[in-house]
C-alpha cells in the first residue's frame, strides 16, 4: 500500500475546490474554501438546453477545471496537467505521482465511483487521489460524499476512462509551488473583476446575467419540458441548492469569499457586492423551493413563482457585479 501520511484529507462543499485545498495544503497553503473559488473567479451561471439532455441544465461555475486555471495563474503556481488516451499511461502517471509523495487532482465521471450517490453521468467531477493499493484507490471527496473515501481500481479506471458531455482524456494534475509569501490583497481585485466582466459581457445568451433572464423565461415551460416532472424537476432544484456547492448555486461561497475580501480591503463596492450576494444566495433557496413544489405538485403557479425570482436575480446579480467591476478603477 502507497499512501502519502501528510496529506489532511477534508472535504469541502464543491469538488474542484476540495481537491484544490488538498494539493495547496500539502504545500503549505490553506485557504478557506470560499477563497479558493473566489480566487479562481470560479462563479458564473449557465441555461443549457438541447435535443441530448434529458432535462435542462442550470450551472452556478465556470466550467470545470477553468476554476483550477484561474487560480493556479493568479497564485503564480505551476500547474502540471497530464491527460492520455492510454488507461495504462494514465494510470501510470498517476501512481508515479503518488509513489513520489505528491498528491494529484482527477477529473472523472462520478457516476462510476462505488461510492458515489446519486447515481448521475458527470465528466467533470474532480478528486484528489493521495495512495492506493492493489484493489482501491485513497481519495479526496466533497464532504457530501464522505471527504476521505476509497474506491475500487476498477472503478476508477471506469470513471476516468468515460466519455460525454464535460468529460476529459484521463485527465490527472498536479501543483508545484514556489518558494515566497502569498500576498492575497494583491490577488483579490483581478480575481474579482475577471469574474464580474465575464458575467456582464456573456458571449451568448445563455451565460451572465443574460443567462439568468433566459432562466427566468423557460422555467415556467419545465413542467411540459420534463419526461418525469415528479423525478426531474426535484432533481434539478436538488443539483440547484445542494449537489457539491453548500446551496444556492455556489452564490454562498462567493457571498462569502467577498465577505472576507471586506476584512482585507475596506471597500463600499465590495460591501455592495457582498450584500446582494447575500440576497442572491436567499432567493436562490426560494427558486429550488418552488421547483421541488412545482415537480411534486404538477402546479405551473410555483413555476411562474420562480421564473419571477430569476428575473428578480438577474437583476440583483447584475448590480452586484457591475458595483465590483468598479473596484479595478
Amino acid at each position: 500500500m502507497t499512501v502519502i501520511p501528510t496529506i489532511e484529507p477534508r472535504g469541502m462543499q464543491h469538488c474542484e475546490t476540495t481537491t484544490l485545498g488538498v494539493l495547496l495544503r500539502h504545500h503549505g497553503i490553506d485557504l478557506s474554501e470560499p477563497m479558493l473559488f473566489g480566487l479562481g473567479s470560479g462563479l458564473s451561471f449557465i441555461y443549457w438546453d438541447s435535443k441530448h439532455l434529458d432535462f435542462p441544465f442550470l450551472g452556478g461555475r465556470v466550467k470545470p477545471f477553468e476554476l483550477t486555471r484561474n487560480l493556479a495563474s493568479r497564485l503564480q503556481v505551476e500547474l502540471r496537467v497530464h491527460e492520455t488516451t492510454s488507461p495504462r499511461k494514465a494510470w501510470e502517471t498517476v501512481a508515479a505521482s503518488v509513489d513520489a509523495g505528491c498528491p494529484v487532482g482527477l477529473q472523472l465521471d462520478s457516476y462510476h465511483l462505488d461510492y458515489f450517490q446519486p447515481k448521475v453521468h458527470f465528466g467533470g467531477h474532480i478528486v484528489a487521489m493521495y495512495g492506493y493499493d492493489a484493489q482501491v484507490a485513497y481519495l479526496v471527496d466533497t464532504d457530501q460524499h464522505g471527504g476521505a473515501v476509497v474506491t475500487s481500481l476498477r472503478s476508477l479506471a471506469a470513471a476516468r476512462a468515460a466519455r460525454g458531455p464535460m468529460a476529459a482524456k484521463h485527465r490527472s494534475f498536479t501543483l508545484s509551488v514556489p518558494a515566497g509569501p502569498l500576498r492575497l490583497p494583491e490577488l483579490i481585485i483581478p480575481a474579482i473583476t475577471a469574474c464580474a466582466d465575464a458575467f456582464l459581457n456573456p458571449p451568448i445568451a445563455n451565460l451572465g446575467y443574460r443567462g439568468l433572464e433566459k432562466a427566468s423565461r423557460l422555467v415556467r415551460t419545465w413542467l411540459q419540458r420534463a419526461h418525469n416532472p415528479r423525478r426531474d424537476l426535484p432533481q434539478a432544484a436538488f443539483l440547484m441548492e445542494k449537489a457539491g456547492t453548500g446551496g444556492a448555486l455556489f452564490r454562498r461561497l462567493y457571498r462569502d469569499f467577498l465577505a472576507e475580501c471586506t476584512h482585507l480591503l475596506p471597500s463600499r463596492h465590495l460591501r455592495t457586492g457582498h450584500e446582494l450576494y447575500a440576497e442572491a444566495a436567499t432567493v436562490w433557496t426560494q427558486v429550488a423551493a418552488l421547483i421541488t413544489k412545482a415537480g411534486e405538485s404538477g402546479d405551473a403557479q410555483c413555476l411562474a413563482q420562480a421564473g419571477d425570482l430569476l428575473r428578480d436575480l438577474s437583476r440583483i446579480e447584475r448590480n452586484a457585479m457591475e458595483a465590483l467591476s468598479r473596484l479595478g478603477s
